[in-house]
Parts: structure tokens; sequence; C-alpha cells
């Protein structure tokens, strides 16, 4: 496999594994990692609490303006096989954005990398889906379908 296409792959794997974990709860992720003998890593940056700012834009495609802001935490890892993870999440949860920086670091280990995606991710995910099929489910059941009766008048 060519360089490029290794690349886009490992960032298109990153990418899937941070939308599960984003909707993962630190709890859930930390029971995950548990399982696994997690190698020697150190914070690169720790924990931390910021805002972001959130712009819309009326219509989708009109003149973009400034929401408002929002709480965001964050965190980076590096492994001492030297792969270096981020966690961004929405809320004040650093805890949370250093497990995700974590992952996002053994995701991109040669050792680890598939062992997180079985043993982490993939758990996470059917989880996720679970709560989702269930929420439509609900959803679903409180469907009402409207129709109309034509009249047999001219």
């Amino acid at each position: 496999m060519d360089p490029v296409t290794q690349h886009n792959d490992q960032q298109a794997q990153r990418k899937a594994a941070m939308a599960v974990l984003a909707h993962a709860e630190a709890g859930e992720i930390a029971a995950r990692l548990r399982t696994l003998a997690l190698p020697a890593h150190q914070d690169l940056r720790e924990g931390e609490n910021g805002l972001v700012m959130l712009r819309g834009r009326v219509g989708g495609d009109g003149a973009p303006f400034n929401l408002g802001e929002a709480t965001v935490s964050r965190a980076a890892v590096r492994l001492a096989s030297g792969e270096v993870g981020f966690g961004y999440t929405l809320g004040r949860d650093r805890e949370k954005a250093r497990l995700m920086a974590l992952c996002d670091a053994l995701v991109q280990s040669r050792d680890l990398g598939a062992a997180v995606e079985r043993d982490v991710i993939a758990p996470l995910r059917e989880d996720l889906l679970a709560r989702r099929r269930k929420a439509a489910a609900q959803t679903a059941a409180t469907k009402v379908d409207f129709y109309t009766m034509v009249r047999g008048e001219g």
C-alpha cells in the first residue's frame, strides 16, 4: 500500500474512533482501557478547559455569524514509542479528554492499534448504536400517521 493511502486510512480510523469516544462516558472508556496492558505514556498537555466560538449561517449558506461559546476540554498524550494523541470533548470533563487522547495515541500504535479497536472502540460503538436504536424505537412508538379521506362528492 502506498504511503498516502496508508496515511488516509489511518486518519479515517482515527476520525471514526474519535466519533465513538466523543459519545462515550469517561467511565466507559476507562473501564475498557483497564482490560489492556497500557504502555508507558506521558501527558504532553494535561486536561484543561476552555471556550470555543460557535459560528452559524442563516439558511445554511448565508453570511456567518457568532452564535455563542461552548465549553470544551482538551488534552494531549505521548506514548513511550512516540505516538501522540489528542482529545477534545464538549463540556468540562478533563479526564475524558485525557482518555480520548490516550486512545488516539494507542490507535496509531502498530503494536496496540488492533487491540484498542477490538477491545475499546468496537464495544463502545456497539453500545452507542444500541442506545440510538432504542431511542429510535421509542420515538417511532409515538409516531402518528395522518391521512385525509377523500369524499365522494363532486
